[in-house]
């Protein structure tokens, strides 16, 4: 099950979407004819976001006339700008299968689909790069730096992250812990946290139960609290002190966490960076268990001790000396 699922227990949507709210206040201005037809396309995004004005048109057997002054009913100039929103709707309330479903409508071979994966996942990157402060970030290594102790809340998919950026700030000597993500054991990891502490929470889209009620427990008891999440609208977004985006968007059911891996690289190195000595010396021991450390593999016959020269021969049988 991946982070951002609807699978029982996680909360709703994180408030209503940007085309929601123009539909909620206009609502009483418009012609129930017009309410039923906007309702039915707000019901199925996945199947509408992507439509043309003409296609959205034949799919409501209506006049394409009807659909544009709809839409200009609820303030949108142009239909272009209702069906970036209505894509953004349809983001807020995706699934697995939402996603999986639009994917397969598409008309690509699968060769397509592998390329398209792959430009999305540097799209992501690409935005992750231009829209990030990282004054943000530095403030976030800061308060990493300055915390006694460190949780990091991950749930389902997202404990990958969560053990990620725990295990790399354990490396640099901080007191981290990524706590199994089951409802019991965080409120009674997250309920013993002070003032002094600092929970990271990482969930994205609707955001999951357990995640976001650790964040509230945190908060409640004086906590600070941060988060890192995939867009400004998200539960995390709205209850944690701080937070920090990196978009999941992705042509896979599973989504794609490669911006998220990169922002935690990017926390890592604020971290690190903040007393540069102390990580070094404590990077230092380190190099020092791993070179004489048994943990890593040895090929028995590779490491046998071997002819000295740049390069080893093979030694060919010597031949008989004449008599």
């Amino acid at each position: 099950m991946t982070d951002f699922t609807s699978a029982p227990g996680s909360l709703p949507a994180s408030g209503p979407t940007d085309i929601e709210r123009r539909f909620a206040g206009a609502r009483d201005r418009l012609q129930a004819r017009r309410r039923r037809l906007l309702q039915a396309i707000l019901d199925s995004p996945d199947e509408t976001f992507h439509l043309s004005s003409r296609e959205m048109a034949r799919r409501y057997r209506v006049d394409p006339a009807t659909i544009v002054r709809t839409v200009q009913a609820l303030g949108y100039k142009r239909f272009a700008d209702f069906s970036a929103d209505l894509r953004n709707h349809f983001v807020a309330r995706i699934t697995p299968y939402t996603v999986m479903k639009a994917t397969a409508r598409e008309r690509r071979s699968i060769a397509d689909h592998v390329r398209h994966s792959l430009a999305q996942d540097l799209q992501n990157l690409h935005t992750l790069a231009s829209a990030l402060d990282p004054a943000k970030v530095q403030a976030l290594g800061r308060r990493i730096a300055g915390a006694r102790r460190i949780s990091i809340v991950g749930v389902d998919l997202a404990a990958s992250l969560a053990g990620f950026l725990a295990y790399l700030l354990q490396a640099l000597g901080f007191d981290v812990s990524a706590p199994d993500g089951s409802a019991g054991n965080l409120w009674h990891h997250v309920k013993h946290l002070r003032q002094k502490d600092l929970l990271i929470a990482i969930t994205f889209r609707r955001g999951l139960r357990e995640t976001v009620e650790a964040v509230l427990t945190a908060r409640r008891n004086g906590v600070p609290t941060f988060g890192i999440t995939d867009n400004d609208l998200t539960p995390m977004a709205q209850y944690c002190d701080d937070y920090l985006v990196a978009s999941t968007a992705s042509a896979s059911f599973g989504g794609s966490y490669v911006a998220p891996m990169a922002l935690l690289n990017a926390i890592i190195v604020a971290a690190a960076l903040q007393n540069p000595s102390r990580s070094l010396a404590i990077l230092r021991e380190h190099e020092q268990e791993y070179g004489s450390s048994p943990r890593w593999y040895q090929d028995v016959v590779a490491s046998r001790a071997m002819p000295s020269g740049a390069a080893v021969r093979r030694r060919r049988p010597r031949r008989p000396k004449a008599e």
